[in-house]
């Protein structure tokens, strides 16, 4: 018996020194408390889309694509974007050269009698006149000249059909899925797009030199028809520089428009399109629609930066806490109108002891980069242990 009650004292020995081990590991998880209000990020500043029609929000530079009522639509002269893309496919073409020319013969006089006579945008032309590719396409895009259209399908593959049918295809190789031709000029309702199609269309024709240098011009001048003026609205003034604009009446008024603005100190080109726009002689509208978008977006830019040891939220136990501050300096530059930044931060919660410099979590800031910044503490901290913490 004496054996039995020293093997059971000696057990409960045992398990209390172990207990008392323990104790000093035995400590409530950390809790944190957020103080983001620090970082002072702004909130998401409204888009102005159109009332009616489609609209979309194109920067290429910085990954942005957005749209609304991103409907598949006519689009009228914004057709000839295509045209110039595929003319340019076959046919490449730097500033300065005038690429391969063709003598205008009686039959496109009397295709420019026909669509001037019907009211179409043309250009005039007489037989013998010589035009090149660089005045066709100056033409196209500036004037928007529809017999110009024609001209230049018959100078790169030979007819209007065997054009056609490599715009479609061009335009199913760039990914348009919301994009179908029927004509060279869009002047039937049956070529069609929605405002993210075209708006990525431009972004790719603007790549082009030789189109930047034509579509930021306000006039053309051509050996017969003279100096015509752009249809498209707002070309040289607020930063615009181009790009095309459309209109008939199943189509409404069309515009896409190509602005340059600085970024975090780098020039960057947005674009902003608008389909389907009514009222008054349909560009207008549509001008105006387009650059009240474009400026919603390009003036809602905010930049700031988040230097190492911002405080972001405290942790720790009971009255017992330290700072949490950011590890690393940050830069973060977005536009309101299209990220809203969203700050974020994740934590660890402790259990023990926490070190100085030891990283606690994450802070992260979606402003359309997804920065993620490693958290830390300015000092160690140490929580009261169980036996404290009941005394």
């Amino acid at each position: 018996m004496t054996r039995g009650f020293s093997l059971t004292v000696g057990a409960s020995m045992a398990a209390g020194m172990i207990f008392m081990m323990q104790v000093p590991l035995l400590h409530q998880a950390s809790t944190f408390e957020s103080n983001l209000s620090s970082l002072r990020i702004p909130a998401t500043t409204p888009i102005a889309w159109p009332n009616v029609g489609s609209a979309a929000v194109v920067i290429p530079a910085l990954g942005i694509k957005r749209s609304y009522h991103n409907v598949v639509l006519p689009i009228a002269s914004l057709t000839k974007l295509m045209t110039a893309y595929v003319t340019l496919q076959k046919l490449p073409l730097n500033p300065g050269e005038s690429g391969p020319c063709i003598n205008i013969n009686a039959g496109d006089v009397a295709f420019y009698d026909a669509i001037a006579a019907q009211g179409q945008s043309s250009a005039a032309v007489a037989v013998g006149e010589r035009l090149c590719e660089d005045q066709l396409l100056a033409g196209l895009l500036v004037h928007s000249a529809g017999n110009f259209a024609t001209l230049l399908a018959n100078l790169a593959w030979g007819g209007t059909q065997n054009f056609i049918a490599h715009m479609n295809a061009d335009a199913q190789i760039l990914g348009l899925t919301g994009t179908h031709y029927v004509d060279v000029s869009g002047i039937g309702s049956g070529s069609v797009s929605t405002a993210l199609d075209q708006g990525e269309l431009a972004a790719l024709l603007m790549k082009y030199p030789v189109v930047r240098a034509i579509v930021i011009q306000p006039t053309v001048t051509l050996p017969v028809a003279g100096t015509l003026a752009t249809y498209t609205p707002f070309v040289g003034q607020d930063n615009v520089v181009g790009v095309k604009s459309g209109r008939t009446d199943a189509a409404g008024g069309c515009d896409v428009m190509a602005m340059t603005f600085t970024f975090d100190g780098q020039s960057q080109l947005a674009y902003a399109v608008v389909l389907g726009a009514r009222g008054g002689d349909l560009l207008g509208p549509a001008g105006d629609e387009a650059l009240a978008l474009a400026h919603s977006v390009v003036n809602s830019q905010f930049a700031a930066d988040i230097p190492a040891g911002t405080v972001v939220g405290s942790i720790g136990w009971d009255n017992e806490r330290v700072n949490v501050v950011t590890k690393l300096h940050v830069r973060i530059a977005y536009l309101t109108a299209l990220n809203g930044a969203q700050t974020h931060v994740d934590i660890f919660p402790q259990t023990g002891p926490i070190s100085a410099g030891q990283v606690v979590g994450w802070l992260s800031v979606n402003d359309g980069s997804n920065l993620r910044v490693p958290l830390t503490v300015v000092h160690r901290l140490t929580p009261l242990t169980l036996v404290q913490r009941v005394a």
